[in-house]
């Protein structure tokens, strides 16, 4: 899985959503992350089919939604997605949340079946925590890939990274600009102004070094530039060290049916 990609969350319009599919995947992006909640997969499909890069150099992820999660649901749902999405198989399909319809024995029995058929690659998880992601592999025969969470340099996973390396299953993080806030941190951007950069490339640049994969959304060219920039940006280790000590604050996207709540 490249170690960056292109998120699409409320990329819903779907002139936009497909220009700016093609542009990233110009530039050099080879992942691209969408979800049926997003509404617009159908876009994406229609990004992937304009720009000029194989349909096999892009890794291609979306996720089942929690209202979705009972097995005949993920099935059928499932072939609603690919057909939006013009393609025959995904590279990743994730549950992507604990929540609402979601049962682990008959869920990911259903994302098994999805396995063995082809039409999907890997199998993932969303916004799981370490005890729904031990449930998940015990459920699974499929092995598990990887868990997207918000991550960035003020909600660092500590313990989802420790437990990644553990398990042997890789870190996808959502929301790694923080939606915005990395933008005129003090620490953020001194070390920013050292590097010629800006404070995406360094949040990106520091997540990159911690072996996640980060997937920013980004719909204008000029973002989704900076972004793929992140990928020349080398951090020292001193550097690395003044973002490990931000202080750690609350995520910024915590619905009302967030693991937290799910039991």
């Amino acid at each position: 899985m490249p170690m960056l990609g292109l998120g699409t969350w409320q990329n819903d319009d779907p002139s936009q959503c497909a220009d700016s599919i093609r542009t990233a995947l110009d530039v050099g992006y080879r992942h691209v992350d969408t979800a049926q909640a997003y509404g617009n997969e159908a876009a994406v499909g229609d990004g992937i089919a304009a720009a000029d890069v194989d349909r096999e150099d892009v890794f291609l992820a979306t996720k089942v939604w929690i209202s979705n999660l009972a097995d005949d649901d993920v099935l059928s749902t499932v072939e609603e997605s690919l057909d939006d999405l013009g393609v025959e198989s995904v590279d990743l399909l994730y549950v992507h949340w604990p929540a609402n319809t979601y049962d682990p024995e008959s869920t990911l029995a259903a994302f098994d079946e999805l396995h063995d058929r082809g039409a999907i690659d890997r199998v993932g998880v969303s916004n799981f925590e370490p005890h729904h992601v031990e449930t998940a592999i015990d459920h699974l025969d499929a092995p598990l890939f990887a868990n997207q969470v918000e991550m960035h340099p003020f909600l660092q996973q500590e313990e989802l990274r420790a437990h990644a390396d553990e398990h042997g299953y890789e870190m996808v993080a959502y929301s790694p600009l923080a939606r915005g806030e990395v933008f005129g941190h003090d620490v953020l951007a001194d070390i920013a102004a050292a590097h010629d950069a800006s404070e995406a490339q360094v949040s990106l640049a520091w997540l990159r070094e911690k072996g996640v994969t980060a997937i920013p959304k980004a719909t204008g060219r000029d973002h989704i530039v900076d972004n793929f920039g992140s990928l020349g940006l080398t951090l020292t280790d001193a550097e690395i060290d003044r973002i490990d000590d931000i202080e750690v604050t609350d995520r910024r996207i915590n619905p009302d049916f967030s693991p937290d709540a799910w039991n």
